[in-house]
């Protein structure tokens, strides 16, 4: 089995919702793990692991980040990470694929349905081979106790129940010795 690990210098975990259903904020995950274990060249077989620490995430915005650590969306002093566990990975054509898994946010699980783009594989300057995908999808929040609403005077919804997942992931080829060395 090969085993790949994010390259969090060059993955960003982001993530858009509309606000006074206007514009969107856009939020983003600064401390995050990715595993991906595969023996098949196409990826076919993938297991995909992902975790995010929910403590960092930011939308530029203190007031607006504290208040999406707190109990009306995230709860981050009793729900620390968010997860995903892939159930299946399914080939559509060269580049494109369905990811299939188990998201936990909070302490709810439900299976999500993610686009996935692959990017193609290279070898860095320094000798890493790497692998890239762009993955993409919708989740709706309240599906996940993140459950917190307001409505304007006027009757318009403050924040959006629809969220937007994207991801720009770059995973790394771990080579049997780095494993060897890092347990």
């Amino acid at each position: 089995m090969t085993t790949y690990k994010i390259d969090p210098a060059h993955s960003e975990i982001t993530f858009k919702v509309k606000h006074l259903m206007i514009t969107n904020v856009t939020g983003s995950f600064t401390q995050f793990d990715a595993t991906m274990e595969s023996d098949a060249d196409d990826f076919t077989d993938a297991k995909i692991r992902f975790e995010a620490d929910v403590n960092s995430i930011t939308t530029h915005n203190e007031q607006r980040d504290a208040h999406l650590k707190g109990d009306d969306f995230f709860a981050v002093d009793r729900f620390p990470k968010l997860s995903f566990v892939s159930t299946s990975f399914v080939k559509k054509d060269e580049e494109n694929y369905t990811l299939t898994g188990d998201l936990t946010i909070r302490d709810v699980t439900k299976p999500v349905e993610l686009d996935v783009e692959y990017g193609g594989s290279m070898t860095d300057p320094w000798g890493q081979s790497k692998a890239g995908f762009e993955i993409s999808g919708r989740i709706n929040r309240k599906d996940f106790g993140l459950s917190w609403g307001a409505v304007t005077e006027a009757g318009g919804v403050v924040v959006s129940d629809d969220v937007r997942l994207r991801l720009a992931v770059q995973m790394i080829k771990q080579e049997v010795a780095e494993l060897a060395h890092a347990e």
